[in-house]
């Protein structure tokens, strides 16, 4: 969809995401999806009367280093507070939140493109909170589900500095990328655990003030937000050309129809009534805390992009895909890493990586689990260590690829990993049944036989249309089976060709 270039979206982004701890934020209660509704609940995250939250110091660590990731300042004293609202699935009539004292403060993403930063992204916070409940609506009422009540939440606020639907993705798959690495989040989208809400106005391009926005709830994948942003942004211009009014209001994407929907008027901030949390005392963090915690940053996404294109000579587009999955780029340093086994050379980087993009790729996506249930990494490396060393060819080691996809259940359960068997990779059998014949004896006796059953053909190469050169090699590799070593078929069959030997 093209926009009136006469107008700029101004875009902010606010990201809502699931800590990956084993309990809730003020309870013992299990952080954990799919359970039966209402199954993981107790009194406190049920806002029974007169029970007192406590507070999860698992929680300060991961925040205290997604703030770090960001480059945010840490608050040594931060504040919790109420924030009042009324909805069935928030029993206590107030979600703890903070407000005018937020643990991480400041900050910025940088937004990558093609190997460089395309935009920084500054953040205003972010801030620990705990997350409502889940309404399920039917055709004959709604019920509510409380188990995602009190879960840890962090909210990453951006500041208006995104100016297109597709900058918008790419921050927010940058943001994923970052808080995956770090253990902060599992950024699954479809459990909700990583969910944006989006405020897009427009201004006329070349003036400072603001227009009218709007905000775009609870956006749970990333075509979602660029379609609903990229809606929105035409509806405003539209509204603006026709010398309508903008409202400010809360809307919802309906993906079936791909139109925004009013949902009520936009809240300002004294709508929710803040004031501190008179149950929980002030957030104190210790600067030994932020040090151990800088001590145990892990490299982060756009560090491991930079390295393996300087590294490793790869494109910012390979880079780019490797490192989008932590597990992928996990995978591919060992199929690289050196092996003790002599005998065979490890697989090239260029080899590694375009392996791993195109086929091992493929076989996850289409077991929809993550790569390390798919893939053992040895046999990865084992098999493309054959390929480096001409013991089979790559359309072989393709071949051979879905019989290492690791023994697993059909269902999805994430505590099936024990379960899950090896691979079939045995070297010795894979050679036997598809390795190359490198014979150079053998080669040339078969290119002999195609020269003289083609001598047509060959009058028409040696007549100047040497693109038909593969149209032998073909033929040569056909009539030893698919086994020949293409590199010897190509050194034998040019010379031939070229009236040497032949």
């Amino acid at each position: 969809m093209s926009i009136d270039e006469r107008y700029e979206p101004v875009i902010g982004l606010e990201v809502h995401v699931h800590l990956l701890t084993k309990s809730k934020l003020f309870c013992g209660c299990p952080n954990s999806f799919g359970a039966e509704p209402n199954n993981n609940l107790c009194p406190v995250c049920a806002a029974m009367p007169g029970v007192l939250p406590v507070f999860n110091r698992q929680v300060l660590e991961i925040a205290v280093r997604t703030g770090l990731a960001a480059h945010c300042e840490i608050a040594l004293r931060s504040v919790f507070a109420r924030k009042s609202y009324f909805y069935p699935d928030l029993p206590k009539g107030y979600q703890i939140s903070q407000y005018e004292a937020p643990l991480c403060v400041g900050g910025y993403i940088e937004v990558p493109a093609n190997g460089k930063t395309a935009r920084r992204v500054r953040l205003v916070r972010i801030h620990i909170e705990e997350d409502a409940g889940k309404n399920i609506h039917a055709s004959d009422g709604s019920l509510v589900d409380l188990n995602r009540s009190g879960v840890p939440l962090l909210e990453i606020v951006g500041e208006p500095d995104i100016r297109s639907a597709e900058e918008a993705g790419a921050y927010l798959r940058e943001l994923r990328e970052i808080l995956c690495y770090i253990g902060a989040s599992d950024g699954k989208m479809e459990e909700g655990s990583f969910r944006c809400d989006a405020n897009v106005s427009v201004r006329r391009r070349g003036e400072e003030q603001f227009g009218v926005r709007t905000e775009i709830k609870n956006l749970n994948s990333f075509r979602n937000v660029e379609k609903a942003i990229a809606y929105e942004i035409q509806r405003q211009i539209e509204k603006i050309s026709s010398s309508e009014r903008v409202l400010q209001e809360t809307l919802l994407w309906d993906p079936d129809q791909e139109v925004t929907r009013p949902m009520r008027s936009k809240e300002f901030a004294n709508d929710y009534r803040y004031f501190p949390e008179p149950d929980l005392p002030p957030l104190v963090v210790e600067p030994e805390l932020i040090e151990r915690v800088k001590r145990s940053m892990p490299e982060l996404p756009a560090e491991r992009r930079a390295r393996y294109i300087a590294q490793f000579t790869l494109s910012p587009s390979e880079a780019d895909v490797l490192t989008g999955d932590k597990e992928l780029a996990e995978c591919f340093e060992s199929v690289v890493a050196s092996s003790a086994d002599v005998s065979l050379p490890p697989p090239s980087p260029k080899l590694a990586a375009n392996f791993l993009i195109t086929e091992v790729l493929r076989e996850v996506h289409a077991a929809n689990r993550p790569v390390k249930d798919v893939f053992d990494p040895t046999d990865i490396k084992g098999l493309l260590s054959l390929v480096q060393g001409e013991k089979i060819s790559l359309n072989a080691a393709k071949t051979v690829l879905p019989e290492l996809v690791l023994a697993q259940s059909s269902r999805p359960d994430k505590d099936l990993a024990p379960q899950l068997g090896r691979g079939r990779f045995d070297a010795e059998q894979i050679v036997k049944r598809f390795g190359q014949v490198s014979d150079e004896a053998a080669i040339a006796a078969a290119c002999d036989r195609i020269i003289a059953a083609e001598s047509a053909k060959v009058a028409e190469y040696r007549a100047g249309k040497t693109q038909m050169f593969g149209f032998f090699v073909g033929l040569v590799m056909k009539a030893m089976g698919g086994k020949a070593n293409p590199k010897v078929i190509n050194q034998v069959l040019r010379k031939k060709l070229s009236g040497g030997g032949g």
